[in-house]
């Protein structure tokens, strides 16, 4: 078994390792950049080494760092996580050269799986079922868009290198072509530094169907079954789960054996993923599944797997890389059971999602389920890596158990005052549709506006915030004079204030929902069925600042400007895009609030800004756009 494990990582997955470490009794080695620097992975390391300032590309990226790490701690091992280097086949060929053992498959085996178009065109020969598309070395715009329209729109522009939900456009219409095509390669190019691109049919009513294979030195393959990651925004994966939702008998065993053939074609060893996507719109069947890509590393959603089958993939990693054979054969493994995993963000469904980042101040994520974070309670989240906070994963005996389990966790977060996508994820899970498993990767598009949470509390919430409230004032006073006026009687009601305006709010004019909450005298926060909602107390504490209500187009975090689509003085409509911020490694659209007039434009291209700048501004029109 491997000694001392040095994890080339950081936030949850780096903690995950360092847990199963831990339990193996394998000495752990974390690295660290100057904004991780006191994050719980490095605490929680046996020892940790400074490799770099905060950008990416400057210390987790930096593989001869990494391996001078290693080599200065005594670590005879490097896991890569997922991300960052983790699928860069160069990085572990350096690993092996140093003398160390990678935690991963083959070097070989990632870069067959590497590329997109070569990796179709293998699992092709092996037999795998693929979709059809373009895959050719003319890369020009006309080229591109000539294939596009002989397949047939819609179709899916994807960077070959891509990955992560970056570098894909799905593209409905011919006119529409050549600006996706610009923005998924400016995009890939800064991603992956690899533009070139492919084309697929984009499936309709598609779902997204992925296999967990593990194979060893030993000539050994087996798959750990499926998960369904359907529920997905701009290809991000949001929920997942395992098994597949109408995945019968028959299926399972054509599409698993499929992904079986897919990683004996790549001689490959240790963890991996084969996605597939599959058409929907008669149900699952074998002949309407077709390959998508290889992941040649542990996938974010690896946690209902182990849920399901009872399996530590991180310590089956350990293992196969120590030169031990598979765990388990074939025939031992087995389905137990449902489990459900949402990615909890920090970001704001409210303004677009738009990333989040801050101190967090309070931080509770409840005691129930598997929670999978890298973070505590007075940590940051910085503007430099992936907005995840953590995995909240429930399972149950049935999938109706598994929903249930995990909206009661949603239900239990509480994040101040860094944003989150709880109550997004809590309303997806108990939407209707998804209660039918009427899935496929258009649910959130389609049912976006009834998914996001309204951006001000109902008067509902606000007596639960009243209740809050009060039950500090109750605290703070002792026996029998709790909430005691003289000549009155007790208080049931508050001035809360939002943007700048207070209004008195009783709880005799109806029922108050079971919130919980905090408040310092100044401002009450409450926390209900995944929302966050902040109240002045007193016009000390009035809340607000610049946002949709007034105009302005803030920058949510540092970033660079790639694009501005707008002049001052033009004439814009509601939702329209004025302009891309490039942060946290994606792009984002800056778009109007409302119908108006670009009153400012406070920057160009190429610009680089600070949090909380402000870059437009827009004033309602009192006539259409």
């Amino acid at each position: 078994m491997i000694q001392s494990l040095l994890i080339a990582n950081r936030g949850e997955i780096a903690c995950r390792i360092i847990r199963t470490a831990r339990k193996l009794g394998v000495r752990t080695v974390a690295i660290y950049s100057d904004a991780d620097a006191k994050a719980l992975h490095v605490r929680m390391a046996d020892e940790a080494v400074h490799i770099g300032p905060s950008p990416a590309r400057e210390s987790y990226l930096v593989g001869e760092n990494i391996i001078a790490a290693a080599r200065q701690t005594g670590a005879d091992a490097i896991h890569p996580g997922y991300g960052f280097l983790s699928e860069n086949a160069d990085f572990a060929q350096a690993v092996l050269d140093a003398g160390l053992v990678w935690v991963g498959p083959k070097p070989d085996s990632i870069r067959a799986m590497g590329l997109k178009d070569a990796a179709k065109t293998l699992m092709a020969d092996a037999g795998v079922p693929v979709t059809p598309g373009y895959l050719g070395e003319d890369q020009s715009p006309e080229r591109l868009r000539a294939e596009a329209d002989a397949i047939g729109y819609p179709v899916l522009i994807k960077a070959v290198a891509g990955g992560g939900g970056k570098g894909m456009r799905r593209v409905d219409e011919a006119a529409a072509f050549l600006d996706a095509l610009e923005s998924c390669k400016r995009e890939a190019a800064s991603s992956f530094g690899n533009d070139i691109v492919l084309l697929e049919k984009y499936i309709l009513s598609p779902r997204h169907i992925e296999v967990q294979v593990f194979g060893d030195a030993h000539g050994n393959v087996v798959h750990l079954f499926e998960r369904d990651c359907s529920l997905q925004r701009r290809h991000q994966k949001v929920i997942e789960e395992a098994p597949a939702p109408g995945m019968d008998e028959a299926t399972r065993e054509a599409v698993c054996s499929a992904a079986v053939r897919a990683a004996q074609a790549v001689n490959y060893e240790g963890a991996g993923t084969i996605e597939f996507i599959a058409d929907a719109s008669e149900g699952l069947r074998a002949d309407r599944i077709w390959f998508m890509e290889m992941n040649t590393r542990l996938q974010v959603e690896h946690p209902v797997t182990e849920e399901i089958t009872g399996q530590d993939l991180v310590e089956w990693q350990l293992r196969v890389a120590s030169g031990e054979p598979l765990p388990k054969r074939q025939d031992e493994l087995s389905i137990n059971g449902w489990a459900i995993e949402a990615r909890l963000y920090a970001e704001d469904p409210a303004k677009g999602f738009l990333p989040s980042v801050g101190r967090l101040e309070h931080f509770d994520l409840g005691e129930d389920g598997r929670i999978e974070t890298g973070v505590e309670e007075g940590d940051a989240i910085s503007p430099y890596y992936d907005p995840m906070i953590a995995k909240l994963v429930a399972r149950g005996n049935d999938r109706d158990e598994a929903i249930g389990e995990l909206a009661a966790i949603l239900d239990e977060v509480e994040v101040w005052p860094v944003r989150t996508n709880a109550a997004f994820l809590f309303n997806a899970l108990l939407d209707e549709d998804f209660g039918s498993a009427l899935l496929d990767t258009g649910f959130i598009e389609r049912k976006l506006d009834s998914l996001v949470p309204a951006a001000e509390a109902d008067e509902f919430v606000q007596r639960g915030a009243v209740m809050v409230a009060l039950a500090e004032v109750e605290e703070s006073s002792t026996g029998d004079l709790a909430g005691f006026r003289l000549n009155a009687a007790p208080r049931r009601s508050v001035a809360l204030g939002a943007a700048g305006t207070f209004e008195t709010v009783s709880l005799d004019d109806g029922p108050a929902a079971a919130v919980s909450g905090f408040t310092d005298g100044e401002r009450v926060v409450t926390f209900y069925e995944g929302e966050a909602y902040e109240f002045a107390l007193s016009s000390r504490g009035s809340v607000g600042g610049h946002g949709a209500s007034d105009g302005a187009l803030v920058a949510p975090m540092p970033g660079k400007v790639t694009s501005v689509d707008v002049a001052a003085g033009e004439q814009v409509a509601k939702g329209q895009r004025l302009l891309t911020l490039e942060a946290m490694k994606m792009e984002h659209a800056m778009v109007a609030p409302f119908d108006g007039v670009v009153a400012e434009l406070n920057v160009e291209a190429g610009a680089q800004v600070q949090v909380e700048a402000v870059l437009a501004r827009v004033e309602a029109s009192t006539t259409p756009a």
